[in-house]
């Protein structure tokens, strides 16, 4: 039997707080691309990627993971693999943000083939999260569970490349933020809630790696440092000038 809030339910709520925060921020960036260009446009694009592969997909998982447990084995995590499982929705993500920006005009072709790289990614980034646990016990994974999580994914995925170019006011980026971000979280216990473990107790594959709590600092501090500044710097740097989806399409 494995427990997903062992911790109580503060880490489903930051893990969703903290995507959303991402989500939203990211489709700020992804404006602020829209109406830059040159080095520019890549910056803001690339801290698009960022927030939303690592602060809204990467660290969500991560944070949720605090509260999973498996009663009669202590959870340890690959350094290694953990780090890899964040540089695929970055670069992905990022990927996906250059082209659908670029090519706004193409957005009917890109959304589809753009949505299912993403969504792969982040698939591939919960189970290479999940590959990096260490534990005296052997993980199965429902795959009913595992088809439904893709779906969401898929879905969250096309929505986060959708809301790319819309004019949106503050309020209307935090409505989609908040959807972005809950389909991701909704993505994570999905898959979760098919995971089961056996032989639990045998074997040595908890040895090595970092415990869970040892990510408490650099999943929340981080993040949250990540998330100020980025606020911060919306604030300063304005915009270079504002367009509409159609004028930056033909840009």
């Amino acid at each position: 039997m494995v427990e997903h809030f062992a911790q109580g339910f503060w880490t489903p709520l930051v893990a969703c707080a903290v995507s959303v925060l991402g989500s939203f921020l990211g489709l700020r960036y992804a404006s602020r691309a829209l109406s830059s260009s040159g080095r520019t446009r890549a910056a803001w694009t690339v801290l698009g990627g960022v927030s939303l592969g690592g602060a809204a997909v990467w660290s969500m998982h991560f944070i949720a993971m605090l509260g999973f447990r498996v009663p009669g084995t202590p959870i340890r995590y690959d350094p290694l693999m953990t780090a890899a499982s964040a540089a695929v929705p970055v670069v992905v993500m990022t990927g996906a943000l250059a082209v659908v920006i670029v090519r706004l005009w193409r957005r009917l072709v890109l959304l589809p083939v753009g949505g299912v790289l993403v969504a792969l990614a982040m698939l591939a980034m919960h189970y290479m999260g999940m590959g990096s646990m260490r534990m005296d016990a052997d993980m199965v994974h429902d795959p009913l569970f595992v088809a439904a999580a893709a779906m969401v994914a898929l879905a969250a995925s096309v929505g986060a490349l959708w809301f790319v170019g819309k004019r949106w006011t503050l309020s209307a980026t935090l409505v989609g933020a908040v959807l972005l971000g809950g389909a991701v979280t909704a993505m994570h216990y999905i898959a979760m809630a098919g995971v089961g473990v056996e032989s639990v107790g045998q074997g040595s594959g908890a040895s090595g790696g970092v415990p869970a709590l040892g990510f408490l600092t650099p999943m929340v501090i981080g993040p949250g440092a990540f998330l100020v500044l980025g606020a911060l710097l919306l604030l300063v740097l304005p915009d270079e000038r504002p367009v509409t989806g159609e004028a930056a399409a033909a840009h």
